[in-house]
């Protein structure tokens, strides 16, 4: 399946509940459908998992990179490069890796009109597994905080819930009936859950969206 239905998507929520690398799978994914495609890195927080680190894989695929100018080493500051807003209005498929929780989510306000009138899917990515969102009451709060920062509105709830090497079919399995429960709680849809590639879970669990683990830590 490819889950993305409007033009501009927003990737947001916790940290490390890995939206970079579901950015990423969704722009490659873009790409191939023959689109063409921006990635747009909003995240000046993280220095460790950006998607703009990726954009020789990217480039191979004809995607345009968008993301935070850093000076040569992790530890500067960074500026984000001119481009972003004309690349939100223009006709490009558009996906926007935003940064973490209301701190890196507050970079979205400085694109906000042109974000906003693009009419965008803002998609909330949790991870059962992650520490502070391990209730969903837990979840739900976050992504309101991303809302208010932001001033965006979530469009949908992504189920991104993983352990990295350790996840399997049950783990995933499992988690579905977390994001149904904010889904319920937030009134807004389950769109699709992210599975990897390797794990089978065709006619057990309902919009699967399978993704390639592209992201590595720098100690992996």
């Amino acid at each position: 399946m490819f889950p993305l239905e409007r033009r501009v998507t927003v990737i947001c929520g916790h940290y490390g509940v890995g939206k970079t690398n579901l950015s990423l799978n969704l722009a490659i994914d873009s790409s191939r459908r023959g689109e063409k495609t921006v990635l747009i890195d909003l995240d000046i927080v993280n220095p460790y998992f950006r998607s703009s680190d990726y954009s020789n894989v990217l480039s191979e695929y004809g995607i345009r990179t968008l993301g935070p100018v850093y000076a040569n080493t992790n530890l500067d500051p960074p500026a984000l490069p001119p481009g972003i807003a004309e690349a939100v209005e223009t006709g490009e498929r558009v996906i926007i890796d935003a940064g973490g929780d209301d701190a890196g989510s507050s970079v979205l306000g400085v694109f906000r009109s042109s974000i906003s009138s693009s009419d965008p899917d803002v998609l909330y990515a949790v991870n059962r597994y992650r520490s502070l969102t391990a209730t969903a009451e837990e979840a739900l709060q976050i992504m309101r905080e991303i809302e208010k920062a932001s001033g965006l509105e979530v469009t949908g709830i992504v189920n991104n819930s993983h352990m990295k090497d350790l996840t399997d079919p049950v783990l995933i399995a499992d988690s579905v009936s977390f994001a149904e429960r904010i889904s319920s709680l937030s009134g807004l849809p389950l769109r699709f859950t992210a599975v990897p590639r390797s794990i089978n879970l065709l006619n057990k669990i309902q919009n699967i969206y399978p993704v390639d683990v592209i992201v590595k830590a720098p100690w992996e």
